[in-house]
């Protein structure tokens, strides 16, 4: 696992102590599990995990992808849920949400052209109060 740790490091462009910062621990912990001098922890390899979005069975075993494999809708579900901090108990604004993306989702081209020009449209009117402000 320690040469996947640091893999994922140098895949992420981050130095041992920037790694370090994300998860809060001290720089020469990430050094020791990189050189194998300490194991991980369960709740450490949850951390990476949910901190990077990195593929628990890659990092734990080095098969399958490095990164989660999500599909739209399962990627706009999980950053909307991490937004409001989703609790899976249900959350109208959530649910709102999800049922608007999931809407978009199966509109023709036509349709979502259509939508994104509105919410473009509506940026610009926001920008120009702004400007004048």
């Amino acid at each position: 696992m320690s040469e996947r740790i640091k893999k994922l490091r140098k895949v992420l462009d981050l130095t041992q102590q920037k790694f370090a910062d994300k998860l809060g621990v001290k720089r020469n912990t990430v050094g020791q599990w990189e050189c194998g001098i300490n194991r991980l922890t369960d709740q450490v390899i949850f951390s990476i995990c949910r901190e990077f979005d990195v593929n628990e069975t890659w990092l734990r075993t080095g098969e399958g992808d490095i990164f989660v494999q999500r599909s739209p809708e399962e990627e706009v579900g999980y950053y909307v849920e991490d937004l409001l901090e989703y609790d899976g108990n249900g959350n109208a604004f959530y649910d709102a949400i999800i049922e608007m993306m999931k809407t978009y989702h199966s509109l023709d081209d036509k349709s979502k052209t259509v939508i994104r020009e509105y919410f473009k449209n509506v940026a610009d009117g926001i920008k120009n109060k702004e400007e004048k402000a």
